[in-house]
Protein backbone atom coordinates (compact mmCIF):
# COMPACT_ATOMS: atom_id res chain seq x y z
CA UNK A 1 0.00 0.00 0.00
CA UNK A 2 1.55 3.22 -1.11
CA UNK A 3 -1.20 5.54 0.15
CA UNK A 4 -1.16 6.95 3.66
CA UNK A 5 -3.89 7.25 6.25
CA UNK A 6 -4.62 10.79 5.16
CA UNK A 7 -5.52 9.49 1.61
CA UNK A 8 -7.96 6.74 2.89
CA UNK A 9 -11.41 6.74 1.16
CA UNK A 10 -14.60 7.39 3.00
CA UNK A 11 -16.42 4.48 4.67
CA UNK A 12 -19.28 4.63 2.14
CA UNK A 13 -16.95 4.10 -0.79
CA UNK A 14 -15.26 1.24 1.03
CA UNK A 15 -18.59 -0.47 1.71
CA UNK A 16 -19.73 -0.02 -1.88
CA UNK A 17 -16.51 -1.54 -3.23
CA UNK A 18 -16.88 -4.53 -0.88
CA UNK A 19 -20.52 -5.13 -2.00
CA UNK A 20 -19.49 -5.01 -5.69
CA UNK A 21 -16.70 -7.53 -5.14
CA UNK A 22 -19.01 -9.94 -3.25
CA UNK A 23 -21.62 -9.70 -5.99
CA UNK A 24 -19.09 -10.52 -8.69
CA UNK A 25 -17.97 -13.59 -6.74
CA UNK A 26 -21.56 -14.82 -6.32
CA UNK A 27 -22.32 -14.41 -10.03
CA UNK A 28 -19.19 -16.34 -10.98
CA UNK A 29 -20.11 -19.23 -8.64
CA UNK A 30 -23.66 -19.42 -9.94
CA UNK A 31 -22.51 -19.48 -13.56
CA UNK A 32 -20.09 -22.31 -12.83
CA UNK A 33 -22.81 -24.38 -11.09
CA UNK A 34 -25.32 -23.94 -13.94
CA UNK A 35 -22.96 -25.17 -16.62
CA UNK A 36 -23.46 -28.82 -17.76
CA UNK A 37 -20.70 -31.05 -19.00
CA UNK A 38 -20.93 -32.01 -22.75
CA UNK A 39 -21.80 -35.53 -23.74
CA UNK A 40 -18.64 -36.11 -25.68
CA UNK A 41 -15.29 -35.33 -24.19
CA UNK A 42 -13.52 -32.46 -25.69
CA UNK A 43 -10.54 -33.59 -27.66
CA UNK A 44 -8.36 -30.67 -26.94
CA UNK A 45 -8.56 -29.22 -23.50
CA UNK A 46 -7.89 -25.58 -23.43
CA UNK A 47 -6.82 -24.39 -20.06
CA UNK A 48 -7.48 -20.79 -19.43
CA UNK A 49 -5.17 -19.08 -17.02
CA UNK A 50 -6.77 -18.41 -13.65
CA UNK A 51 -8.04 -14.92 -13.02
CA UNK A 52 -6.04 -13.20 -10.33
CA UNK A 53 -8.09 -10.87 -8.23
CA UNK A 54 -6.35 -8.73 -5.68
CA UNK A 55 -8.40 -7.44 -2.78
CA UNK A 56 -7.45 -3.93 -1.81
CA UNK A 57 -7.95 -3.16 1.84
CA UNK A 58 -7.83 0.49 2.65
CA UNK A 59 -6.80 1.69 6.11
CA UNK A 60 -9.48 3.23 8.27
CA UNK A 61 -9.00 5.94 10.74
CA UNK A 62 -11.64 4.80 13.18
CA UNK A 63 -13.80 1.66 13.42
CA UNK A 64 -16.90 1.84 11.21
CA UNK A 65 -20.34 0.80 12.29
CA UNK A 66 -21.03 -2.83 11.46
CA UNK A 67 -23.97 -3.52 9.16
CA UNK A 68 -25.03 -7.11 8.65
CA UNK A 69 -25.93 -7.81 5.07
CA UNK A 70 -26.46 -11.05 3.31
CA UNK A 71 -25.26 -11.69 -0.17
CA UNK A 72 -28.14 -11.36 -2.69
CA UNK A 73 -29.42 -14.53 -4.23
CA UNK A 74 -28.71 -14.72 -7.92
CA UNK A 75 -31.16 -16.59 -10.18
CA UNK A 76 -29.49 -19.17 -12.44
CA UNK A 77 -29.29 -18.21 -16.08
CA UNK A 78 -30.05 -20.64 -18.88
CA UNK A 79 -27.00 -22.21 -20.49
CA UNK A 80 -25.85 -20.84 -23.75
CA UNK A 81 -25.63 -23.09 -26.82
CA UNK A 82 -21.88 -22.84 -27.02
CA UNK A 83 -20.34 -23.42 -23.64
CA UNK A 84 -16.92 -22.42 -22.73
CA UNK A 85 -14.50 -25.12 -21.62
CA UNK A 86 -15.59 -26.53 -18.28
CA UNK A 87 -13.24 -26.59 -15.40
CA UNK A 88 -13.71 -29.87 -13.54
CA UNK A 89 -12.83 -28.59 -10.13
CA UNK A 90 -15.78 -26.67 -8.74
CA UNK A 91 -14.82 -24.41 -5.91
CA UNK A 92 -17.17 -23.94 -3.02
CA UNK A 93 -18.72 -20.54 -2.65
CA UNK A 94 -16.63 -18.31 -0.50
CA UNK A 95 -18.48 -16.54 2.24
CA UNK A 96 -17.44 -12.95 2.37
CA UNK A 97 -16.89 -11.38 5.77
CA UNK A 98 -19.80 -9.38 7.08
CA UNK A 99 -18.85 -5.85 7.89
CA UNK A 100 -20.74 -4.12 10.64
CA UNK A 101 -20.96 -0.45 9.99
CA UNK A 102 -20.95 2.16 12.66
CA UNK A 103 -22.10 5.67 12.11
CA UNK A 104 -19.02 7.40 10.62
CA UNK A 105 -17.72 10.68 11.73
CA UNK A 106 -17.85 13.56 9.38
CA UNK A 107 -14.57 13.49 7.52
CA UNK A 108 -13.65 15.15 4.27
CA UNK A 109 -13.92 12.79 1.27
CA UNK A 110 -10.67 11.42 0.03
CA UNK A 111 -9.68 9.94 -3.25
CA UNK A 112 -9.61 6.16 -3.45
CA UNK A 113 -6.38 4.56 -4.49
CA UNK A 114 -6.61 3.00 -7.95
CA UNK A 115 -6.56 -0.82 -7.94
CA UNK A 116 -3.37 -2.45 -8.93
CA UNK A 117 -3.13 -3.82 -12.40
CA UNK A 118 -2.75 -7.57 -12.78
CA UNK A 119 0.17 -8.31 -14.99
CA UNK A 120 0.16 -11.70 -16.63
CA UNK A 121 3.55 -13.22 -16.68
CA UNK A 122 4.73 -14.28 -20.07
CA UNK A 123 6.95 -17.35 -20.35
CA UNK A 124 10.58 -16.43 -20.54
CA UNK A 125 11.98 -16.83 -23.99
CA UNK A 126 15.43 -18.33 -23.85
CA UNK A 127 17.53 -17.17 -26.68
CA UNK A 128 20.06 -19.66 -27.84
CA UNK A 129 22.94 -18.25 -29.70
CA UNK A 130 25.30 -20.16 -31.83
CA UNK A 131 28.65 -20.66 -30.10
CA UNK A 132 31.09 -18.14 -31.29
CA UNK A 133 34.33 -19.42 -32.59
CA UNK A 134 37.22 -17.92 -30.66
CA UNK A 135 38.91 -15.21 -32.64
CA UNK A 136 42.46 -16.02 -33.41
CA UNK A 137 44.79 -13.51 -31.80
CA UNK A 138 47.18 -11.90 -34.21
CA UNK A 139 50.70 -13.05 -33.79
CA UNK A 140 53.02 -10.40 -32.44
CA UNK A 141 56.58 -10.35 -33.54
CA UNK A 142 58.50 -10.21 -30.25
CA UNK A 143 61.94 -10.35 -31.81
CA UNK A 144 62.26 -6.57 -32.01
CA UNK A 145 61.04 -6.22 -28.40
CA UNK A 146 63.54 -8.87 -27.26
CA UNK A 147 66.36 -7.12 -29.10
CA UNK A 148 65.39 -3.81 -27.52
CA UNK A 149 65.20 -5.42 -24.08
CA UNK A 150 68.63 -7.04 -24.50
CA UNK A 151 70.09 -3.75 -25.74
CA UNK A 152 68.65 -1.98 -22.69
CA UNK A 153 70.10 -4.64 -20.38
CA UNK A 154 73.52 -4.28 -22.06
CA UNK A 155 73.33 -0.50 -21.71
CA UNK A 156 72.45 -0.77 -18.02
CA UNK A 157 75.25 -3.30 -17.43
CA UNK A 158 77.73 -1.00 -19.21
CA UNK A 159 76.54 1.98 -17.19
CA UNK A 160 76.85 -0.02 -13.96
CA UNK A 161 80.35 -1.19 -14.91
CA UNK A 162 81.37 2.38 -15.79
CA UNK A 163 80.11 3.67 -12.42
CA UNK A 164 81.98 0.91 -10.60
CA UNK A 165 85.19 1.78 -12.48
CA UNK A 166 84.76 5.47 -11.65
CA UNK A 167 84.14 4.62 -8.02
CA UNK A 168 87.20 2.37 -7.89
CA UNK A 169 89.29 5.09 -9.57
CA UNK A 170 88.08 7.69 -7.08
CA UNK A 171 88.84 5.35 -4.18
CA UNK A 172 92.33 4.65 -5.59
CA UNK A 173 92.99 8.38 -6.02
CA UNK A 174 91.85 8.99 -2.44
CA UNK A 175 94.18 6.24 -1.23
CA UNK A 176 97.05 7.71 -3.28
CA UNK A 177 96.42 11.18 -1.84
CA UNK A 178 96.30 9.76 1.66
CA UNK A 179 99.54 7.84 1.02
CA UNK A 180 101.22 10.98 -0.40
CA UNK A 181 100.10 13.05 2.58
CA UNK A 182 101.34 10.37 4.94
CA UNK A 183 104.68 10.26 3.10
CA UNK A 184 104.97 14.06 3.30
CA UNK A 185 104.15 13.95 6.99
CA UNK A 186 106.73 11.25 7.60
CA UNK A 187 109.31 13.18 5.54
CA UNK A 188 108.57 16.36 7.50
CA UNK A 189 108.83 14.48 10.77
CA UNK A 190 112.09 12.89 9.62
CA UNK A 191 113.51 16.28 8.51
CA UNK A 192 112.49 17.86 11.79
CA UNK A 193 114.01 14.97 13.67
CA UNK A 194 117.22 15.21 11.67
CA UNK A 195 117.34 18.99 12.18
CA UNK A 196 116.83 18.51 15.91
CA UNK A 197 119.51 15.85 15.96
CA UNK A 198 121.88 18.12 13.96
CA UNK A 199 121.18 21.01 16.32
CA UNK A 200 121.79 18.75 19.29
CA UNK A 201 124.99 17.48 17.73
CA UNK A 202 126.10 21.03 16.90
CA UNK A 203 125.30 22.11 20.41
CA UNK A 204 127.17 19.18 21.82
CA UNK A 205 130.05 19.84 19.43
CA UNK A 206 130.01 23.50 20.30
CA UNK A 207 130.05 22.63 23.98
CA UNK A 208 132.92 20.26 23.35
CA UNK A 209 134.72 22.88 21.25
CA UNK A 210 134.82 25.47 24.04
CA UNK A 211 138.38 24.40 24.58
CA UNK A 212 140.50 27.18 23.04
CA UNK A 213 142.24 26.32 19.78
CA UNK A 214 145.56 27.90 18.83
CA UNK A 215 145.57 30.28 15.88
CA UNK A 216 148.38 32.25 14.32
CA UNK A 217 148.67 36.06 14.39
CA UNK A 218 147.84 36.13 10.68
CA UNK A 219 144.43 34.51 11.47
CA UNK A 220 143.57 37.25 13.91
CA UNK A 221 141.58 40.16 12.52
CA UNK A 222 140.99 43.02 14.96
CA UNK A 223 137.79 45.04 14.39
CA UNK A 224 138.38 47.33 17.40
CA UNK A 225 141.98 48.20 18.24
CA UNK A 226 142.74 49.84 21.62
CA UNK A 227 144.99 52.93 21.88
CA UNK A 228 148.28 51.74 23.26
CA UNK A 229 150.05 54.88 24.69
CA UNK A 230 153.05 55.03 26.98
CA UNK A 231 151.95 55.88 30.49
CA UNK A 232 152.93 59.39 31.68
CA UNK A 233 155.20 58.22 34.49
CA UNK A 234 157.11 55.97 32.07
CA UNK A 235 157.38 58.74 29.48
CA UNK A 236 158.93 61.16 32.08
CA UNK A 237 161.66 58.74 32.94
CA UNK A 238 162.31 57.52 29.36
CA UNK A 239 163.94 59.02 26.36
CA UNK A 240 162.37 59.91 23.12
CA UNK A 241 162.38 56.94 20.76
CA UNK A 242 162.57 54.29 23.50
CA UNK A 243 160.47 51.22 22.65
CA UNK A 244 158.73 48.79 25.01
CA UNK A 245 157.66 45.44 23.40
CA UNK A 246 155.10 43.21 25.13
CA UNK A 247 153.91 39.75 23.97
CA UNK A 248 150.34 38.88 25.05
CA UNK A 249 148.33 35.65 24.80
CA UNK A 250 144.80 36.71 23.86
CA UNK A 251 141.81 34.28 24.09
CA UNK A 252 138.83 35.14 21.83
CA UNK A 253 135.35 33.55 22.22
CA UNK A 254 132.93 32.58 19.38
CA UNK A 255 131.43 36.07 19.36
CA UNK A 256 134.83 37.71 18.82
CA UNK A 257 135.12 39.14 22.34
CA UNK A 258 138.35 38.91 24.34
CA UNK A 259 137.76 36.55 27.21
CA UNK A 260 141.29 36.36 28.63
CA UNK A 261 144.69 38.08 28.27
CA UNK A 262 147.95 36.67 29.61
CA UNK A 263 151.44 38.24 29.64
CA UNK A 264 153.80 35.98 27.71
CA UNK A 265 156.91 38.28 27.49
CA UNK A 266 157.41 41.41 29.59
CA UNK A 267 158.67 44.70 28.27
CA UNK A 268 160.91 45.26 31.31
CA UNK A 269 158.53 47.84 32.73
CA UNK A 270 155.67 46.69 34.93
CA UNK A 271 153.60 49.79 34.26
CA UNK A 272 153.82 49.17 30.49
CA UNK A 273 152.99 45.42 30.90
CA UNK A 274 149.95 46.18 33.09
CA UNK A 275 148.70 48.88 30.71
CA UNK A 276 148.98 46.51 27.71
CA UNK A 277 147.01 43.72 29.44
CA UNK A 278 144.23 46.08 30.57
CA UNK A 279 143.79 47.76 27.21
CA UNK A 280 143.79 44.41 25.29
CA UNK A 281 140.55 43.40 27.12
CA UNK A 282 138.68 46.14 25.25
CA UNK A 283 139.70 44.87 21.81
CA UNK A 284 137.23 43.07 19.40
CA UNK A 285 138.09 40.35 16.88
CA UNK A 286 136.44 38.52 14.01
CA UNK A 287 135.54 35.09 15.51
CA UNK A 288 137.96 32.33 14.69
CA UNK A 289 136.45 29.59 12.51
CA UNK A 290 137.37 26.06 11.63
CA UNK A 291 135.64 24.41 8.67
CA UNK A 292 133.18 27.30 8.74
CA UNK A 293 132.25 26.71 12.38
CA UNK A 294 133.08 29.39 14.98
CA UNK A 295 135.70 28.25 17.43
CA UNK A 296 137.18 29.57 20.67
CA UNK A 297 140.75 30.37 19.87
CA UNK A 298 143.80 32.01 21.32
CA UNK A 299 146.60 33.86 19.63
CA UNK A 300 149.92 35.49 20.74
CA UNK A 301 150.02 39.12 19.77
CA UNK A 302 152.97 41.50 20.14
CA UNK A 303 152.29 45.05 21.38
CA UNK A 304 154.89 47.84 21.00
CA UNK A 305 155.03 51.08 22.97
CA UNK A 306 157.18 53.93 21.48
CA UNK A 307 158.04 56.98 23.60
CA UNK A 308 157.24 60.16 21.62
Amino acid sequence: MSSTILDAPSPKLTLAAAVVVVGLHALTVAALVAMKAPEKPVEAKIQTPPIEIELVTLPQKEPVAVVEEEAPKVQPTPPKPKATPIVKAQPKPIKEPVIKEKPPKATPPKKAAPPKKVIEKQPDIIKTEAPKTPATEPKVDTQAADEQRRAEERRRAEERRRREQEQQKAEQEARDRAAAQEAERLAAEKAAKEAAEAAAQAKAKAAASNTPVSFSASDAEITKTPSFKVPDRVRKNAKTGDTFNVLLKVTVDKQGRVSDVLLVETSGNKRVDRDAVNKMHSAMFVPFTKNGVPEVGFVNLPVSYVVP
